[in-house]
């Protein structure tokens, strides 16, 4: 028997001028007659993992169980999905909710109070933030950090710091003496190392394909209402020629995708841009909050399905946000919302935007499951992970903080719908570094900054959270 099947290298890209745009996993990545399941391609030796933050939690009795709620028991209650989760409801079997964790990093500092706007840093470290607003800031690694450095350090990005909503002017000091840098950043490389979230879609998919490193390249492309992947169709051609039909309607797929993002972004360009001609990129967001919602998901979803990396924060929506989701069925801002004062109508309402999040989170969920990754699906081979620093935001309560994490994480993740823990949430921390694999995690000089050494916690954690 003859083999002749060719092997294409899982960082191979197809690039030309200011463009290097990653592929997806394609049976062609396997060396002839290696099980999927064996090769190094394969999505189950890399599982992919992503953070969401919200800020201001999610309205109680609309997502948490009667077991741990004060109020009477109602036809929102929790006891599957509840009203909040229920866009979720084709992937239950892939969902974990947990709830009785308390965020103790998010809260105020013993014998002190207030402040409570401003330690959202504490829901990916486990860690109190110091109060100061000078330089010599200090939280913690963040779970997302720790993940990357172990499976980020062989893909184009090793992580990715998104979000939907422009800080505007928070910087220096935040209110009750702490740094902007635990409100702005949710993702900490390590304790005095907060990173910048990417709120602008467009920056985000040219940083994916290394689009236009000079003005004046994506200004001609500009003018000409080119894609980027003009500029590779020979490379196209001569590659599908190589591929088998699976592979070719897969990489079509991908392609496919690509360009309707441009094409999005273009469009969103055009209704935002008031600049005159000759003037360069980038255009700010879109001006509908839903589609840059959708658009940084698709984005995200396109840098996991072409490997440019494995690793992901995302914040969602900052603290006192005053954005306002018309889809969702409420006008009322944000964090206006989350101040219900305990009227039903309120808190039917700040329920409603909940929802909403929710529904956009499922958009994205539905494309990762979608989406061929070696012997499964892009869902099948990561982890969702969406947490908050509020338990309940009327009362600035970091008390019963909801969680859930959704995907298989290459079999990591034994789903179970509805988990009740009691402890610091930093516990959850520690149970997804244990699904990746990660016992020994960095511990850090105060003094330096240096890591030091490594430890078995994270933040406060005391021991990880039996799931299934």
């Amino acid at each position: 028997m003859f083999i002749t099947k060719k092997h294409l290298s899982r960082r191979a890209a197809l690039k030309a001028a200011g463009v290097s745009l990653a592929l997806p996993f394609l049976d062609s990545m396997m060396p002839a007659q290696t099980p999927i399941g064996k090769t190094a391609a394969n999505g189950n030796a890399a599982p992919r993992f992503m953070a969401i933050f919200n800020a201001h939690g999610w309205s109680p009795t609309y997502w948490a169980d009667h077991r741990f709620s004060e109020r009477p028991e109602t036809e929102s209650f929790n006891t599957g999905l509840g009203f909040v989760h229920k866009p979720l409801e084709p992937f239950q079997d892939r969902l974990t909710i947990i709830a009785g964790l308390d965020s103790t990093g998010a809260m105020p500092p013993p014998g002190t109070s207030g402040g409570d706007h401003a330690r959202a840093a504490a829901s990916l470290t486990g860690a109190s933030p110091k109060k100061t607003g000078g330089p010599d800031i200090w939280c913690g690694a963040s779970v997302d950090q720790i993940i990357a450095h172990k499976y980020g350090q062989d893909t184009a990005l090793p992580s990715m710091q998104i979000g939907i909503e422009d800080p505007g002017s928070a910087t220096g000091v935040c209110g009750w003496g702490y740094s902007c840098a635990y409100t702005n950043s949710i993702s900490w490389s390590a304790p005095n190392r907060p990173l910048p979230h990417e709120i602008n879609p467009m920056l985000m998919f040219e940083h994916l394909v290394g689009d236009g490193a000079t003005p004046e390249v994506r200004l001609a492309r500009k003018k000409a209402s080119v894609s980027i992947l003009d500029g590779v169709t020979n490379k196209i051609a001569d590659m599908k020629r190589e591929l088998p039909k699976s592979d070719r309607t897969r990489l079509d797929d991908y392609l496919d995708n690509v360009r309707e993002i441009e094409r999005r972004l273009q469009l969103s360009a055009k209704a935002v841009s008031n600049a005159g001609p000759g003037m360069d990129m980038p255009f700010g967001p879109p001006p509908s909050i839903d589609e840059h919602i959708k658009l940084v998901w698709d984005i995200q979803h396109m840098a996991f399905q072409g490997d440019i990396t494995r690793v992901s924060a995302m914040m969602f929506c900052r603290d006192e946000s005053s954005t306002s989701y018309p889809e969702s069925g409420c006008n009322t801002a944000n964090h206006g919302a989350s101040h219900h004062g305990e009227d039903d109508k309120r808190r039917e309402d700040w329920a409603k935007i909940n929802r909403y999040w929710m529904k956009t989170f499922a958009y994205f969920v539905k494309k990762m499951q979608d989406t061929p990754d070696g012997d499964g699906s892009l869902l099948d081979h990561s982890l969702l992970f969406w947490t908050s620093n509020m338990g309940n935001g009327n009362q600035h309560s970091h008390v019963n903080v909801g969680s859930l994490m959704l995907g298989g994480a290459s079999g990591r993740h034994k789903p179970k719908l509805n988990v009740w823990s009691e402890g610091p949430t930093s516990n959850l921390l520690l149970t997804l570094l244990h699904m990746y694999d990660i016992e020994d995690i960095p511990a850090y000089d105060p003094k330096t900054g240096h890591q030091v050494g490594t430890q078995k916690t994270i933040g406060d954690s005391t021991q990880s959270v039996a799931i299934g």
